[in-house]
């Protein structure tokens, strides 16, 4: 669905974007990741025709996106970080005009405008005046625009910002439902955003891409070793010391949780074996209390942050 090609920008002597190539299939929830200045808006604006590149391609739904521009826009809904919206109008007639630029009138057009009023939340504003919501409303109005064309493909810069918990939870939840009918891009600073919404990451510094993948594959390809927690109540050293004679243990950390006088042990192990059974019938043997026991991974931020400081450190070549 998404083809991008050695995809350079240039702005004067600074590099945007490095020669970033990757792939996004039909249906496909990516999730766009990057410190500040990393090129993620540069990318999202070449993709949705706003810039042109200086070298490489993009092809959107087998369009050129520079050569077939037309075409290839036909093809997406785009949010970009600060929602295009006019303050003065209100939320019906605003969609209203969106659909007729868009080519929806009629009957068609009456029918999508009803679908994204409902599905973006906003039947109890539709007769208000965009300027008098609030920001979050105003947010939903920008991503209601994005869809009302119908498009395949959905390019969204930062789709939460500004909303409520319960907003983010009922946006979160309707760009899940998109996937599989749509291809959708995101970029966001909210990480565990992207964990309970994308199915694959791209991590971009300093204009280079550093990354693609699942969180579980990036997990796995950073981390060594496997990471088991377990909360217990008894005592330290002796438990330390069982955990420790469990073969396929490589290291016990322990540490008082006052919360409930429980101690939480993480045990280091190989990833040749599975060995929580292990750890469990040791515990469980000695008579003491077992209260949790489950594998540990690294959180997006840390592979995040693993990535870009990887990349910070290496020498330029």
């Amino acid at each position: 669905m998404i083809e991008v090609e050695e995809l350079t920008k240039n702005f004067g002597v600074t590099t945007a974007l490095n020669r970033i190539s990757f792939r996004v299939k039909k249906g496909e929830i990516l999730g766009f990741l990057g410190p500040n200045g990393a090129g993620k808006t540069t990318a999202m604006r070449i993709l949705t025709g706003f810039l042109t590149p200086t070298s490489g391609t993009a092809r959107i739904a087998g369009f050129d996106i520079q050569r077939q521009s037309l075409q290839a826009r036909r093809k997406i809904g785009y949010l970009p970080e600060s929602a295009p919206i006019y303050r003065d109008m209100y939320v019906r007639d605003y969609l209203r005009f969106i659909s007729t630029i868009k080519g929806m009138t009629g009957p068609e057009g009456k029918r999508r405008i009803g679908s994204v009023i409902e599905d973006c939340g906003l039947d109890q504003v539709r007769n208000r005046i965009i300027g008098k919501l609030s920001k979050g409303y105003r947010q939903r109005v920008g991503l209601a625009q994005a869809l009302i064309g119908d498009p395949d493909i959905l390019i969204m810069d930062e789709p939460t910002e500004g909303l409520d918990p319960k907003q983010i939870i009922e946006i979160r939840n309707l760009i899940k439902n998109l996937g599989g009918n749509r291809t959708v891009i995101l970029s966001t600073h909210i990480l565990p955003e992207v964990s309970m919404i994308c199915e694959r990451v791209i991590i971009l510094n300093e204009g280079k891409l550093i990354a693609v993948d699942t969180p579980e594959n990036l997990n796995r390809s950073l981390t060594k070793h496997s990471q088991i927690m377990l909360g217990v109540r008894g005592p330290a050293e002796q438990i330390t010391a069982v955990l420790q004679s469990v073969p396929g243990v490589l290291k016990v950390e322990c540490r008082d949780d006052f919360l409930d006088s429980m101690l939480s042990f993480n045990v280091e192990v190989s990833q040749t074996e599975d060995i929580r059974s292990r750890l469990a019938e040791k515990i469980i043997s000695n008579r003491w209390e077992l209260l949790e026991l489950r594998s540990t991974s690294l959180s997006l931020e840390d592979i995040f942050i693993k990535l870009v400081t990887r990349e910070e450190e290496e020498p330029s070549v």
